[in-house]
């Protein structure tokens, strides 16, 4: 997969080169490059932003920089590029959007920031705007960073074991279930008896009905009861008889 992302600040993306997101490139399983936005500019200033048409308070940036980053970062007879614009206008990025982001062969994601993007570059580019949360951030580089660390480490071959990232939040629709490791005793707290015992069943039952709890105590919206087996609702229903 190759990821272009375009910001006024390249050197926000330093983080990128640890952990997950560092050994895909260096494994070749990702080609991540950063381009400055600025310079796709032809004024001496450099300039990226404007005042708005209509008036109101802020600076809009301008189409005419990222266009051209676009079609400078477009490969002729290469894959289609999918265009991403972080927006808090944007669709809310979750779980399935990493999925389906990670099977595209080429991603350019434009950051936003200042009061926002000219309309014209989500028209004209078919930009797909991407927001992460119901919140407001200075600009849209951290939310840049999120998308390629969650859209990356689904690559195969990126995290060493893939169970891994098969039983993570989210992945199964549910939250993930407690984790614990050595000493088996630490400040009065104990693992679970039922972890220590070595019977896989019974983990197994504990892990999911873990899913299941902390879902329904922390993320019930989270719950479809249709993808749910007749255990897991038999066991919900017996843990909130009244949802």
């Amino acid at each position: 997969m190759r990821i272009d992302i375009v910001s006024i600040f390249p050197e926000a993306f330093t983080a990128l080169d640890v952990s997950v997101v560092g050994r895909a490139k260096e494994r070749g399983l990702a080609d991540i490059a950063v381009h400055d936005l600025r310079d796709y500019t032809h004024d001496r200033h450099r300039q990226v932003d404007d005042v708005p048409y209509g008036g109101g308070p802020g600076m809009v940036m301008k189409p005419e920089p990222f266009f051209e980053a676009v079609d400078a970062l477009t490969r002729p007879g290469g894959p289609a590029a999918r265009v991403l614009l972080t927006s808090p206008q944007g669709r809310r990025f979750d779980q399935p959007t990493a999925e389906r982001l990670a099977r595209a062969a080429h991603l350019i994601v434009l950051c936003g920031r200042y009061e926002g993007v000219d309309e014209r570059v989500a028209i004209g580019l078919g930009a797909e705007e991407i927001s992460i949360g119901d919140y407001i951030l200075t600009g849209g580089e951290l939310a840049a960073m999120v998308i390629v660390d969650a859209t990356v480490r689904l690559i195969p071959g990126v995290v060493g074991d893939e169970r891994s990232v098969e039983a993570e939040s989210f992945t199964s629709g549910l939250l993930d279930y407690p984790h614990y490791t050595r000493p088996v005793e630490y400040r009065g707290l104990r693992v679970p008896e039922v972890l220590l015992g070595g019977h896989h069943e019974q983990i197994r039952r504990w892990r999911r009905r873990e899913q299941l709890r902390r879902t329904l105590a922390r993320r019930p919206d989270l719950i479809v009861w249709d993808a749910l087996s007749d255990e897991d609702r038999a066991w919900l229903r017996e843990e909130a008889p009244e949802g």
